[in-house]
């Protein structure tokens, strides 16, 4: 019998009995290094979820557009209690954060606070890519309604 040819409880007979059984020559399997489904190998360990959904969204190249989201959920955070209590961030677009201020006096002092508020976005925010910021205004009530509206300056073109 050659040494393929044994069968385990032929050999488990043998060795009980005494005689010596054939020995089967191990086969001896190489790990690949490379190999992430090899066991012990290193990123084989258990993550938590926020491990894995960090991964996932870095993979996925979702980190600019949560970090955006990020920044306009958490504006009080980044403007301050006071700031956030007048203004509302209101949109991202292309690098340009757009905020409106309740009042034009409010618009009007966070523009001179431009450049103080656009580092503590960056500090805070990194990934976001704010490159600068928008303040508006109030709304002002529109002269346009309805479909047959003339341009012009509003109410104002008829006294003159």
């Amino acid at each position: 019998m050659s040494d393929d040819d044994v069968p385990e409880t032929l050999a488990t007979y043998l060795r009980l009995r005494g005689l010596k059984a054939p020995q089967r020559r191990k086969r001896r399997t190489r790990v690949d290094p490379d190999d992430a489904n090899a066991p012990f190998m290193p990123g084989r360990d258990p993550q938590g979820l926020g491990d894995a959904l960090a991964a996932l969204t870095k993979q996925a190249g979702w980190n600019a557009q949560l970090a955006q989201e990020d920044l306009l959920l958490q504006w009080p955070e980044v403007a301050g209690p006071d700031t956030a209590a007048h203004t509302e961030a209101v949109s991202y677009v292309n690098g340009v954060l757009t905020v409106r201020c309740d009042t034009t006096a409010w618009t009007k002092q966070l523009q001179l606070m431009r450049s103080h508020i656009l580092t503590q976005i960056q500090l805070q925010h990194p990934e976001a890519g704010v490159q600068s910021i928008r303040f508006l205004g109030p709304d002002v009530p529109s002269w346009n309604w309805g479909p047959r509206t003339a341009p012009g300056r509003g109410p104002r073109d008829t006294y003159g």
